[in-house]
């Protein structure tokens, strides 16, 4: 999942942004309204596919089954955000800013997990005891299992990506687990990439596109991997790849087609229906890393549509309604479960509709109280705590018919 704050814009009217010792706060909010659409998607996916079997839409379309492949945009998202933000820093000295980064890293993402670790385990407990359990049975916690102390001890040390089928209480939290991995390696790797020639990269990028069709043909083209160590072969490629995304970002001329609206809408256009008929994960992943690049690129029609404040708000609360979402089906199966629905196919189609509205505003309405009353507030503490500080930063977003932007985020 993305969890990465600069929401950038295209470019200035100078050109590329550039990055401050610490890493750069200039935004991109083509890429923030991506980031929300694809977890809404996956949302819609986790709540019709496995939740309520009754909306399963696999005989009229794909759209909704293939959202799972939504996490393969998050990784990309975030190998090109984190290239923009401290690609200067790592250039410099991988030593001297290698904890800053990690601190800022832990301080984005850690305390909404552990919130939401906290509210999982707590809800198991309650449910125990509503069941009419006694608080000595409680002692005899299963050891192994998605709710039990491994899996509790997996997710605090953020490791339970690895095996998240016996160690995901939250099952969505096994990608920013695996996404943590890729934070670990990715100082490292950035300076050698940056420097590389365009020959150099292109290799490297043909490279990770290989060992994606590796994946699919492990997987018999099943991109849905997210259990077991196999998912570093899906997140690892896609998240350097968004590291190659930007360097191609920095490289392109203004005024190529990749800027024009016909060249977003029309990539845009050719994803939904690759989704619709079914088309290889393979190439709708490489789909979707072209989209990236044209979002980004983009300053007319499609960069208007995509600053419109609802998708912006929808890609600021993004991560919280990535992980608040289990939480709301947890809860929900637990409820049904209470009221002797055991089997959720047994709901009819009606039932499952009205359900899935009201998990999906309760779950939007729960990640905006989190996105503004935990993530912003305990991100800064944290930031302050670690003694890890940012300079804001005034960049102008030109769109075209309207005018200019001013984002000032922290990361």
């Amino acid at each position: 999942m993305v969890t990465n704050t600069p929401n950038n814009s295209a470019r200035s009217a100078q050109g590329p942004v550039a990055s401050n010792a610490q890493g750069s706060n200039a935004q991109l909010p083509s890429l923030t309204a991506l980031r929300g659409v694809a977890a809404l998607w996956v949302v819609v996916y986790h709540y019709s596919v496995q939740c309520l079997p009754t909306l399963d839409l696999v005989p009229h379309t794909y759209l909704v089954h293939k959202g799972y492949l939504a996490v393969d945009m998050f990784f990309m998202l975030s190998g090109f955000v984190m290239t923009h933000v401290y690609h200067r820093a790592f250039s410099e000295s991988v030593s001297r800013n290698y904890r800053s980064f990690l601190f800022a890293r832990v301080a984005r993402i850690y305390p909404l997990h552990l919130l939401i670790l906290v509210l999982f385990v707590a809800t198991a407990v309650a449910a125990q005891l509503t069941a009419g359990a006694s608080i000595d049975s409680l002692r005899n916690v299963p050891l192994r299992g998605s709710e039990s102390v491994s899996a509790f001890v997996a997710n605090v040390f953020m490791l339970q990506g690895l095996n998240a089928g016996q160690l995901s209480w939250n099952y969505p939290s096994w990608s920013i687990s695996v996404e943590f991995m890729a934070y670990l390696l990715f100082p490292f790797a950035l300076p050698a990439i940056w420097r590389a020639s365009d020959k150099a990269k292109i290799a490297v990028a043909l490279f990770l596109v290989a060992l994606l069709a590796l994946l699919a043909f492990l997987t018999k083209g099943n991109f849905d991997q997210w259990d077991g160590p196999i998912t570093l072969l899906r997140c690892l490629p896609e998240f350097i790849l968004g590291t190659l995304l930007y360097c191609a970002f920095r490289a392109v001329p203004r005024g190529s087609f990749l800027d024009r609206d016909a060249t977003a809408f029309g990539v845009l256009l050719m994803i939904i229906l690759c989704l619709h008929v079914g088309a290889p994960d393979l190439l709708i992943a490489c789909l979707f890393a072209v989209l990236v690049l044209t979002a980004v690129l983009n300053t007319g029609s499609f960069a208007g549509f995509a600053n419109t404040p609802s998708l912006i708000w929808l890609g600021d609360i993004s991560y919280s309604l990535y992980l608040v979402h289990g939480f709301i089906q947890f809860v929900t199966t637990k409820l049904l479960g209470h009221f002797g629905i055991q089997d959720h196919g047994d709901l009819s189609i009606y039932s499952s509709l009205a359900l899935m509205a009201l998990m999906i505003a309760v779950s939007l309405a729960a990640s905006h109280l989190t996105y503004f009353g935990i993530e912003i507030g305990c991100r800064q503490y944290l930031r302050n705590l670690f003694g890890v500080r940012k300079k804001s930063q005034l960049v102008p977003v030109r769109v075209r018919s309207s005018p200019p932007i001013a984002a000032q985020r922290r990361v």
